[in-house]
């Protein structure tokens, strides 16, 4: 039965584009910074990037994306932080910060993906594994953030 679940699981998958399944794996990989260390996390994202069938390209920018959160974590936070409207970064659930987290590193340090990109996978992310509210939540701190940290050429894309 459970390779019954797996094929399902896979054909799931297959429904979604390969950098919207590229997203999601940086954003579950993000979400273990809080319990994993460096190690299980990159062998988790190894394993997960050939389960989900992605592309080499993919894969590599998945890995990319999260060594790149990795490293700027601290100013990835303070910018998502100063961006809170009525909210302290502390209360934030592991998926809005996760999901934050991948969106605000989409934002700020990949110049050729659309602000209008970054932000509805961010939502679509939100939809899936926090809720309704949380997909208008995650909208309004990335409009905040897309507003005052991106690039002028980022904002003309």
């Amino acid at each position: 039965m459970p390779k019954k679940q797996k094929k399902i699981v896979n054909n799931y998958n297959k429904n979604k584009s390969n950098r919207h399944r590229m997203r999601e794996l940086v954003f579950k990989s993000i979400f273990q910074i809080e319990f994993n260390d460096f190690d299980s996390i990159m062998f988790f994202l190894e394993n997960e990037s050939v389960d989900i069938n992605l592309t080499k390209t993919n894969k590599l920018s998945a890995k990319r994306y999260f060594n790149t959160v990795v490293s700027n974590l601290k100013n990835i936070d303070e910018i998502i932080d100063k961006n809170l409207l009525n909210w302290d970064f502390s209360r934030l659930s592991i998926i809005d910060k996760s999901i934050l987290r991948l969106a605000t590193y989409e934002l700020i340090y990949e110049d050729k993906i659309p602000i209008e990109v970054s932000i509805d996978e961010a939502i679509e992310i939100a939809k899936e594994y926090d809720s309704e509210k949380g997909g208008k939540f995650v909208n309004g701190v990335l409009d905040n953030i897309a507003k005052k940290h991106t690039s002028a050429a980022k904002k003309k894309l």
